[in-house]
């Protein structure tokens, strides 16, 4: 029995110190300092309407971005955030081609896509507002994400992650994407609106 009685309370520990250590903060603060994108638990999401009937997501491979906060409540953040464009993937090697071609991206010439925030608002209830200046083949225009924060949590390797998902729709013919053609029924083959989902781990530096 008592054996048992043992056994029993090193379990208890072991599963309190593990839940300890994921345990997520007030998901209105977060510390002070440099973040930095922990970009295996992350991804730059893309989804753009085709032939008008359906929708096609594609995502970015490789990116790299950073949040600097001094106030807790994330009042002055500043974030900046680098999309290589030539790292698209749509799942089809001919269609990636294409938006890397002069009628996209031209990702030879603009091999950048750039995010730098001018403002981070609280909306209440860990949700946000970030607006900032995005561009795309050397034209920069405003934009704002909704974001929400999903809090911090430490990982197995001691390490501080801050969980976000910041979204927001353009019309790429904004940044000169304007390639397009048109079906039999007479509807464009590729939308004009394109939503842009970033699922974002932060990593403390």
């Amino acid at each position: 029995m008592n054996n048992i009685k043992i056994i029993s309370s090193t379990v208890i520990g072991l599963a309190f110190i593990l839940f300890s250590s994921f345990t997520t903060t007030d998901p209105n603060e977060i510390e002070a300092g440099k973040w930095e994108a922990d970009v295996v638990h992350s991804n730059v999401q893309f989804t753009v309407d085709h032939l008008v009937i359906s929708e096609v997501t594609g995502s970015f491979k490789m990116f790299e971005g950073e949040m600097n906060v001094a106030k807790s409540d994330f009042s002055d953040a500043k974030v900046s955030f680098t999309v290589d464009v030539a790292s698209v993937n749509t799942d089809n090697e001919m269609r990636d081609n294409h938006l890397k071609s002069e009628d996209f991206f031209n990702s030879e010439k603009y091999n950048k896509m750039i995010f730098k925030s001018t403002a981070f608002k609280s909306k209440g209830k860990g949700k946000y507002e970030m607006a900032g200046n995005l561009t795309i083949r050397g034209v920069t225009k405003p934009v704002n994400f909704e974001v929400k924060y999903g809090g911090t949590a430490k990982d197995g390797y001691g390490n501080t992650k801050a969980g976000f998902k910041a979204k927001t729709t353009i019309n790429r013919f904004d940044y000169g994407l304007k390639w397009n053609s048109l079906t039999e029924a007479g509807g464009t083959v590729v939308g004009d609106e394109v939503e842009i989902v970033c699922n974002i781990q932060l990593k403390k530096s």
